[in-house]
């Protein structure tokens, strides 16, 4: 396996086809229709111009799964908070994939100087909740029935991990 940076042209198909099975299958996405192939442009620039990683694991030219973060909230202040998403093709779970590339994106934040990751993640989600926890974060809270998919309420809890960055913090 392998560590890349996500581009339009040879990862936005495979990227979509993992959301939207995520979507379709799952409550790791609280959406209830698929993405489109032109979605994935404006989601690919608006990466570009926050400067926010798109990191892949791949084997060959297979696209296993990938990170990334972006806006957690859009006011100054939260400047050097970012909220992250990691997502694992249905046919290469349980194989320490998304461990690795959160590894990689804490590491993308940290170069990039922010100071908080911020998860939003399904409360019924234990593998992810596992996983985060093994990796640091810690519980944040719980939005009592934030969404309402599948024919029930769902829970999203907030799990983040607080880095040792910036080095020297600025307000405005």
């Amino acid at each position: 396996m392998q560590f890349v940076r996500c581009h339009p042209q040879q990862h936005a198909a495979a990227i979509l086809d993992i959301l939207n099975e995520a979507i379709a299958h799952s409550t790791a996405l609280y959406e209830y229709r698929p993405r489109t192939p032109e979605s994935m442009l404006v989601w690919f620039a608006e990466k570009a111009a926050g400067r926010f990683p798109i990191i892949g694991a791949a084997e060959g030219d297979t696209l296993l799964g990938f990170a990334t973060y972006g806006t957690f909230r859009a006011r100054a202040a939260y400047k050097y908070t970012v909220e992250h998403s990691v997502y694992v093709h249905k046919d290469h779970r349980g194989r320490g994939i998304g461990t690795a590339l959160m590894h990689e994106l804490i590491a993308a934040a940290r170069e990039q100087q922010y100071h908080v990751l911020v998860g939003g993640i399904d409360i019924a989600n234990a593998t992810s909740v596992t996983m985060h926890e093994r990796l640091g974060f810690t519980y944040a809270g719980t939005v009592r029935q934030a969404a309402y998919k599948f024919g029930r309420w769902l829970d999203l809890g907030f799990y983040q991990l607080i880095l040792e960055t910036p080095e020297q913090p600025v307000d405005g």
